[in-house]
């Protein structure tokens, strides 16, 4: 498909649509991808919805950790069906034009939500930390309008702190090229095209990035560090035991997206074209989180275990 071009002459040519190629090196049978990318999406939204419906029926689980958890099952779903969708078009039905406001709402979209799951990991490490430092102070400290508020300023941070991303992309001149080398509009893949110095984008991504997610990191691993020291001045190993293990669930999840988001950050960086695995990973991270969160917990927590069992059973003796 050849570029939508727009203008009265040719200094002023701009593209009004972008195209999304997909995996790079691999068009011919990428098609293929689509079926456990989908069963991935599926999972997520079924897995979620579990959890939300668990948690809003079980009285047992009106704890703030599962309302936190319940919160990031939200955050997860919108992170998912802001780009499955569109990347299952793609493969299915060869959709791949996607015009520039839909492709800067996307860019905007994605970096909202996953600066929202790396607050929502902080809200949850801050629960953990006054949950074994302060147990004593716990239900005065960790109140619901406490979480309201965490959620609100969550919501509110992410939601303002982001809107330069798609806007400094929508100021660039796309002249030429409007093939995307990605199946999802990514801030750096779409500056790419740009005429003009992209720079700036590449910059405030890198800036924003540390000081928003840069920042929860540093707070989560400094409210872990005070846990651990805690934890160690323990003198029963069984109260070790379980402290360490309302927590590790929590880090395994941590250790994961952070992961992916310094890998994907550095290769983005790296690569001068888009390649296969940069463009896979950014796929899979916005995708795999909130198909693992909730198997995660499920797994290894006993209270969320009974209360999945408790409404499945509900639902299967009605029927």
């Amino acid at each position: 498909m050849s570029a939508t071009l727009k203008g009265s002459n040719s200094s002023k040519l701009q593209v009004s649509e972008f195209i999304l190629m997909g995996f790079p090196g691999i068009h011919s049978w990428q098609h293929w991808l689509s079926l456990p990318l989908a069963l991935l999406y599926l999972s997520a939204i079924g897995a979620n919805t579990l959890i939300l419906i668990t948690i809003s029926q079980d009285p047992a689980l009106k704890q703030p950790m599962y309302l936190f958890l319940g919160i990031l099952s939200v955050v997860d779903m919108g992170l998912a069906t802001t780009i499955m969708p569109k990347i299952l078009a793609i493969f299915w039905f060869d959709a791949k034009a996607i015009s520039l406001p839909e492709c800067f709402a996307q860019i905007y979209a994605i970096h909202c939500f996953v600066g929202m799951e790396s607050g929502i990991f902080l809200c949850m490490a801050f629960d953990r930390y006054v949950a074994i430092c302060h147990p004593l102070r716990y239900p005065s400290i960790v109140t619901n309008s406490l979480i309201f508020k965490a959620t609100l300023c969550m919501v509110l941070r992410n939601g303002l702190f982001v809107i330069p991303v798609p806007v400094l992309a929508a100021q660039r001149n796309y002249c030429s090229r409007n093939k995307i080398e990605h199946c999802l509009c990514s801030n750096l893949g779409v500056t790419s095209l740009a005429c003009d110095d992209r720079r700036p984008n590449s910059i405030c991504q890198l800036v924003l990035a540390w000081l928003g997610m840069g920042s929860d990191l540093g707070l989560i691993m400094l409210s872990y560090g005070l846990i651990l020291r805690s934890v160690l001045r323990l003198n029963s190993a069984g109260a070790v035991s379980k402290a360490l293990s309302t927590c590790s669930s929590h880090l395994i999840l941590i250790l994961f997206f952070y992961t992916v988001v310094v890998v994907v950050s550095v290769t983005h960086l790296a690569e001068t074209k888009a390649t296969l695995i940069p463009v896979l990973l950014n796929v899979l991270h916005n995708i795999i989180p909130p198909s693992l969160n909730p198997m995660v917990y499920a797994l290894r927590t006993k209270e969320l275990r009974e209360g999945f069992w408790k409404v499945i059973s509900l639902h299967l003796g009605k029927k």
